[in-house]
């Protein structure tokens, strides 16, 4: 179980934390912060420029805290927080394949988080070196705060009418 949980682990997370570079850096032929903002400008999250900094911090440090097994769930919830939104910002209108844009992926990297924040980081990770164990009650508080966090930023969008006559002038 504990190697299972370590392929888990260094395949999503090192995914993520290259995902997450092409938002903040533009590494690995990805954007960069510049044009992550422009993205998110576009599907009217304001500011626009922190949630660009917010979502390729969630995806990179989240994905590193997730293959070192480290403070685990905290990097699971940074990635299901960039997941999340995801799914309801960008994907789920375009079916259910990545194929035609759909949720496949942030679905099955939501998948495999919360598979690890549940089952715990196992015996090759940093927690366990270090004896760290952060207690159920903070973890559920932790989630819960990932949550109204998802929800602060869907209710920081410009509403469409205003994106369009803004457009317009």
């Amino acid at each position: 179980m504990d190697t299972a949980i370590l392929v888990l682990r260094l395949v999503v997370g090192l995914y993520l934390i290259g995902h997450g570079t092409q938002k903040l850096f533009g590494w690995f032929g990805g954007p960069g912060l510049d044009g992550t903002t422009g993205w998110l400008e576009s599907m009217r999250f304001r500011p626009a420029r922190i949630w660009a900094v917010n979502a390729g911090l969630a995806e990179a440090g989240g994905g590193l805290l997730l293959a070192l097994g480290f403070l685990n769930p905290i990097g699971s919830l940074m990635v299901a927080s960039a997941m999340l939104t995801a799914i309801f910002a960008v994907h789920l209108r375009k079916g259910w394949f990545s194929t035609t844009g759909g949720p496949e992926l942030p679905l099955t990297n939501l998948a495999v988080v919360a598979a690890v924040a549940l089952a715990g980081p196992g015996r090759y990770s940093l927690d366990t070196l270090l004896g760290l164990h952060i207690p159920a009650p903070i973890g559920i508080a932790l989630a819960v705060l990932t949550v109204i966090g998802v929800a602060f930023a869907f209710a920081s969008r410009k509403p469409a009418a205003a994106t369009a006559r803004a457009e317009v002038a």
